[in-house]
């Protein structure tokens, strides 16, 4: 019930201030395990995705919102915990693979997951290579995978600034979902399947987003 009050004050307040355009939202399966993979330019990605998206969507958050100090810190763990976003202590070495693991249990219940493939925020606009784990969470699930793309996110809220600022030309596109094979061709290697998979997503989220691909 939280959740549902909460989201319902934050769509207001984001269609009342960003109005942002959305397309190809019949793509995202109403029911069952789901992965949205998405470019990342500005920390409200992870607001502007579920606010759109009509499924509980949890994405993976760093722990420094859950352990804060004052009033911030507590505003940031109500907020975050209340999202159903998940904890991951990036200065662990094993955090990425338990991350994947909490994820997979995301999907197991059959909900929807959220994820950055390219790892972090872009810094400079470029759509960068994404990392495989979008691809082993899609085998392992199983999932589909909706690719997402975000423009003028970055307008919003660019990388360093602290409260975001109206700006009305927020487009999130989704795409085709794409399907993983079970079954690998013979003589592909698992890693071999799961690079081939990730830059399909990648490829996807480029045509949609229109961004120069970085080295």
């Amino acid at each position: 019930m939280t959740y549902r009050v909460l989201k319902l004050i934050l769509s207001l307040l984001v269609y009342v201030f960003l109005r942002p355009r959305v397309t190809g939202l019949h793509h995202v399966p109403r029911r069952g395990p789901v992965i949205l993979a998405s470019n990342h330019l500005s920390f409200i990605d992870s607001i502007i995705i579920p606010l759109v998206t009509p499924r509980h969507v949890t994405f993976i958050a760093k722990a420094e919102y859950w352990t804060g100090r004052g009033l911030k810190g507590r505003v940031y763990r109500w907020f975050f915990t209340t999202m159903g976003h998940i904890p991951v202590d990036r200065e662990d070495p094993r955090a990425g693979q338990r991350s994947l693991q909490d994820a997979l249990l995301v999907l197991q219940r059959g909900d929807a997951f959220g994820i950055y493939p390219e790892g972090t925020r872009s810094r400079d606009g470029r759509l960068h290579k994404g990392h495989t784990g979008v691809a082993w969470l899609a085998l392992a699930g199983p999932a589909p995978i909706v690719p997402v793309a975000l423009r003028g996110t970055d307008r919003v809220q660019p990388v360093g600034r602290r409260l975001p600022r109206p700006y009305r030309g927020i487009q999130v596109d989704f795409g085709t979902p794409i399907a993983p094979q079970r079954q690998l061709p013979a003589g592909m290697r698992p890693a071999q399947a799961r690079r081939e998979l990730t830059d399909e997503v990648m490829a996807s989220i480029h045509a949609m987003s229109g961004q120069e691909l970085g080295v």
